[in-house]
């Protein structure tokens, strides 16, 4: 009876794996033989249940194992080489001759002469000893793919060694063990699922066996049950062995328990889905090549953008790629409204549409969850506490709606449809794709939103910074107006006064025309007339002309002096302003030196402003002294002098540095390239 399960439970295996084959479209030597030799293993565990078959002798038991190691040998053959087209070429190769020829011998020669048992001990011994010899010759030819190898080396030298230890023993006793006949078949039943494997990882053989998740999620449930009950079996016999005479009791609530226990396990949705989704998870391959999809959504997400609703194409593109999807609309969801931003192959958003979308932010803010609305209609207890409008649903020309997130709020939603095509059904492994591609997609566009604000601030930012300088010049006009004016009454009759008089004015009106022309173009001109200039000749004017109205007046100290590529007037009025500075840091009676000289080690110009003011400590310098619009002036400032200096030397290529020791002084040192 032992065996008989076993061999009957091998048959139905073997039933299922042939049944399995014959699905497979695609022809080839490959699948003909395993055809073959499934079907006679199947033939041959059949023969083995003796409720069917009856009793089996010797002489059956020896022509049966011949039979199938002939079949395997034949296709084992095959597999030595992956160029065999059909049949006729694996038989005419010589090789072949002599795989077979074992095999052929055992059942011929007992035809033309009287032998022993022992012949075929013997002969089954060598058989079973020639394939695994064949298979380690297979395996080590396969190379890079042993791997796809392995299983199906597995299986057929598992089976053969069992067999090879039951032909080995037979031999030296000179009769079969009893024990090995009842235990194939359980082996040969357990080694089944890797055939299977190896049928899947050989991909030249060309069979791709396809097993339905239901029929897995199935099987599961029942291998489960069977399981379960057998466990419980067992309790309540032991129960019943040792619990004397209220055992019987015991083992029957058990039964009824378990029964009631088991009931609610597998008619549990939630339970049946968990396993399903493990199954699908660890036991089959993905429905996507993540490696393809992601460099096509990169791709279509790369694409150069100058708008906002480029970007938001762009994006609708890469969700409608992410899953073939030809139709679809991209909105934006604020307190009051739904404002449509990008749309494909459909018309704008109708209201029915529009009042679902505003239905979906509630909800998606709560749970994040992907929508497939064909499945709510279908199933609404998949979709927990959401409510939809069933008329705006019959309105609603989309499938899917993603929502979009920013700071965990969400921000619109890519409403998908296809028009023609198999539609996407949302199973554990779709959201988890779909979650990934929103989260990146998401990313893409807050990320070009928060750019196109930044540039945007950067030209209000760049028109302010501009009118910050012009305010600045202005203030520098102002004074020199005011200095005209405070020295008109006095020397008004003076015609060297006049004359200076005229060309202040000429100089005022060329500043005021530079920054009307600013103003215009809304951008401050960084480019002047650069040319090589003398620095001494600027620095005197500057002292001569706008210097004179504080003290100390400064003076000028020229050691060397090379000629430097600069703007003019803009380094005058760096020159001024820091002049001006270390003017007003400093007490009347002391000094404001300006000096040249060259530094020949580092091939630059040197400008030192230097005055025996207050000087500053390190903090401030640090943290405060280029910082715009930050002065200790006061209203009487802008706090852009030494900030506009520094900028200024780096455009050119040069240096400021700063050197100052509270109560002592402080050096402006300003170092210019020299060609």
């Amino acid at each position: 009876m032992i065996a008989d399960i076993g061999y009957g439970l091998s048959f139905l295996a073997y039933m299922v794996l042939l049944l399995l084959l014959l699905t497979v479209r695609k022809s080839g030597l490959a699948k003909h033989l395993l055809v073959l030799g499934t079907m006679v293993t199947m033939v041959w565990s059949l023969g083995f249940v003796s409720i069917i078959a009856g009793p089996v002798n010797i002489n059956y038991l020896f022509t049966a194992d011949i039979l199938k190691q002939l079949v395997w040998l034949l296709f084992i053959a095959s597999c030595l080489r992956n160029d065999f087209e059909n049949i006729w070429q694996v038989l005419a190769r010589p090789a072949t001759f002599f795989i077979l020829l074992p095999p052929v011998l055992t059942l011929l020669i007992p035809t033309l002469i009287p032998v022993t048992q022992s012949w075929y001990y013997f002969m089954l011994t060598v058989m079973s000893l020639e394939i695994l010899i064949l298979l380690e010759v297979m395996y080590r030819q396969a190379g890079s793919n042993q791997w796809t190898y392995k299983p199906l080396v597995l299986y057929l030298g598992t089976a053969h060694l069992f067999e090879f230890v039951m032909y080995t023993n037979a031999t030296m006793v000179n009769q079969v063990e009893i024990g090995y006949i009842a235990a194939r078949g359980y082996i040969y039943l357990l080694l089944t699922p890797l055939l299977v494997i190896a049928m899947r990882r050989i991909k030249h053989w060309g069979i791709d066996i396809f097993i339905s998740r239901d029929v897995v999620l199935h099987s599961s449930l029942l291998l489960v049950a069977g399981i379960y009950l057998f466990c419980m079996a067992l309790i309540g016999y032991a129960i019943n062995y040792f619990g004397g005479s209220w055992g019987a009791t015991v083992q029957l609530v058990l039964i009824v328990m378990s029964l009631v226990l088991l009931a609610t396990l597998i008619l549990s949705n939630s339970f049946r889905t968990k396993i399903k989704v493990f199954i699908t998870k660890h036991f089959f391959a993905n429905q996507f090549d993540y490696r393809i999809e992601w460099v096509k959504l990169t791709q279509a997400l790369s694409t150069e953008t100058e708008n906002l609703p480029q970007v938001y194409c762009n994006a609708l593109k890469g969700f409608l790629g992410a899953i073939n999807y030809d139709q679809g609309m991209l909105v934006k969801v604020s307190t009051m409204d739904v404002e449509e931003v990008g749309h494909r192959n459909i018309d704008n958003l109708n209201s029915a549409e529009a009042k679902l979308v505003r239905q979906l932010t509630h909800y998606c803010n709560k749970t994040a969850w992907l929508i497939d609305f064909d499945e709510f209609q279908i199933k609404p207890f998949n979709y927990s506490d959401l409510q939809l409008d069933r008329e705006a649903l019959k309105a609603c020309r989309f499938q899917l709606a993603l929502p979009i997130f920013k700071a965990d709020k969400v921000w619109g939603f890519a409403l998908l449809a296809q028009s023609e095509g198999e539609l996407v059904s949302l199973n554990w492994e779709v959201r988890d794709y779909l979650t990934a591609v929103t989260d990146q997609v998401a990313t893409y566009i807050l990320h070009n939103e928060a750019a196109m604000t930044v540039a945007e601030n950067a030209q209000f930012a760049a028109f302010n910074r501009m009118s910050a300088f012009v305010l600045h010049d202005l203030k520098n006009v102002s004074a020199q107006i005011d200095l005209i004016l405070c020295n008109a009454e006095q020397h008004k009759s003076n015609p060297e006064f006049i004359e200076d008089t005229f060309e202040t004015l000429h100089y005022t009106k060329a500043r005021m025309d530079k920054m009307l022309r600013q103003l215009t173009d809304k951008k401050i001109d960084k480019v002047g007339l650069d040319s090589a200039e003398k620095l001494s000749s600027i620095i005197s004017t500057v002292i001569d002309s706008k210097c004179q109205q504080l003290l100390p007046l400064p003076t000028m100290k020229k050691i060397e002096e090379a000629a430097v590529v600069v703007d003019p007037e803009k380094f005058a009025n760096v020159v001024y302003h820091l002049i001006s500075n270390a003017q007003q840091a400093t007490p009347d009676d002391g000094a404001v030196t300006v000096q040249l000289e060259l530094d020949h080690e580092s091939n630059r110009q040197l400008v030192r402003i230097e005055d025996t003011g207050c000087g500053m400590d390190q903090t401030f310098i640090k943290q405060r002294l280029f910082k715009p619009f930050d002065t200790t002036k006061g209203n009487a400032g802008m706090g852009i002098g030494a900030f506009d200096a520094r900028n200024y030397m780096e455009s050119i290529g040069g240096k400021l540095f700063v050197t100052s020791v509270v109560g002592e002084g402080t050096c402006f040192t300003l170092a210019f390239p020299l060609d």
